[in-house]
């Protein structure tokens, strides 16, 4: 059976290849320290449990409205409204299965055929994947540590055509953990204001920002789409819930799409994520963001004393975005040697982009500080090795 062009345009995770020979090496009783996966090592919180529990044993395991439970919609316009100072009528958020499929409605209602949207290279796949399946055309900016891996209004002005419809920012983002500057959204949002286009910024890792507060992009336009998600700082990866927040001229048509694409988010999950703002939950998030920190903290100067070449401290999300060009001239066989004789498990920079892959590889500070000292102790014999 033949496949379609649009199926065959998508290109694998390498790093599950990766992954797939670091579970065969751990059946065969190898002990693996996974740094490939960007999924936290946390358990969902014990409240969002218990509400999920309390949902299930009720019998509500029905659907819901395509937009969501309009009390989680209004625990999020809250959540913004306490976290940010940013009223957002809950009219304008839509609860939908992951941030994936925040996505996937944001650019199905702004996009047709051919249509251009912006996004930094390198950045996380599904992002061009997704602009792919939909027919538009995603074009891909260079960028690297002189602006923080991110867009700026100079780069958006220079690759911007009469077919540019969309500009998406990922603030902080994977691979690299960087902020996009509040100012540099601001002007971009203005651009795109201008000439008719709309500014997707996808805040999925905002809670897991280690110095200050950025403020979101709803704070400097209603014209944007934001996209966010229960997934990363609320340990829901598994539960699959997102929420996308949009101008109210396009909830009708974002809708019409989640009634079609996904009928309604999961439920058990919309009553766990409920639970997800209390302030026993905030409490606990807050102290594993901390965590988070302090697991930053220690890896990246271990890895930079190691020769890792790493010119910026990433404020957020949980992710380094090492130079390896001191070593190898091949980031993808270098992760597979270093998985095979070492036992620790990282991701490939083919998997993000086209911008230098080969130099580059992406160490995911999910696990507990003395597994990352066992992994560094590990990356530094191993580097020893091949310098032997």
């Amino acid at each position: 059976m033949n496949s379609s062009r649009r199926a065959q345009g998508i290109a694998p995770f390498h790093v599950m290849d990766i992954l797939a020979r670091a579970k065969a090496l751990g059946a065969q009783g190898r002990d693996i320290i996974h740094l490939e996966v960007g999924e936290p090592d946390f358990p969902t919180p014990e409240p969002m449990l218990q509400a999920a529990m309390r949902a299930i044993k009720g019998g509500d395991v029905h659907y819901t409205p395509a937009l969501g439970l309009p009390e989680l919609r209004q625990a999020i316009a809250a959540y913004y409204r306490k976290r940010y100072g940013v009223e957002v009528p809950f009219a304008r958020i839509a609860v939908t299965p992951g941030a994936s499929g925040a996505l996937l409605l944001a650019l199905g209602a702004l996009l047709d055929a051919g249509d251009e949207i912006l996004m930094a290279d390198p950045g996380y796949p599904c992002n061009r994947h997704f602009a792919g399946f939909i027919d538009a055309v995603p074009v891909r900016i260079p960028v690297g540590p002189e602006t923080a891996f991110q867009l700026t209004p100079q780069l958006v002005e220079q690759h911007w055509t009469e077919r540019t419809k969309a500009v998406l920012i990922a603030s902080p983002s994977n691979p690299t953990g960087t902020l996009a500057r509040d100012e540099d959204i601001r002007d971009i949002a203005a651009l795109c204001a201008t000439r008719g286009a709309t500014l997707i910024v996808d805040e999925i890792y905002h809670g897991l920002v280690y110095e200050g507060r950025p403020q979101t992009a709803l704070s400097h336009s209603e014209q944007v789409v934001v996209i966010n998600g229960f997934s990363k700082y609320f340990h829901m990866t598994g539960w699959r819930l997102g929420w996308l927040i949009a101008p109210g001229d396009l909830m009708n048509d974002i809708e019409r799409l989640a009634q079609n694409l996904f009928l309604a988010p999961p439920t058990p999950a919309q009553y766990a994520a409920q639970a997800a703002f209390s302030e026993e939950t905030q409490q606990i998030l807050e102290a594993r963001r901390q965590e988070l920190k302090a697991r930053r903290d220690y890896l990246l100067p271990a890895l930079r004393e190691l020769g890792f070449g790493l010119k910026l401290m990433p404020a957020g999300a949980f992710y380094l975005y090492a130079d390896v060009s001191r070593f190898t001239g091949d980031s993808f066989a270098f992760a597979e040697q270093m998985l095979e004789q070492a036992g620790v498990a990282i991701t490939p920079g083919i998997d993000f982009g086209e911008v230098a892959p080969e130099r580059y590889v992406r160490f995911a500070y999910t696990r507990p500080l003395p597994v990352l000292r066992e992994a560094v102790a590990r990356i530094r014999n191993f580097l020893a090795g091949r310098r032997a």
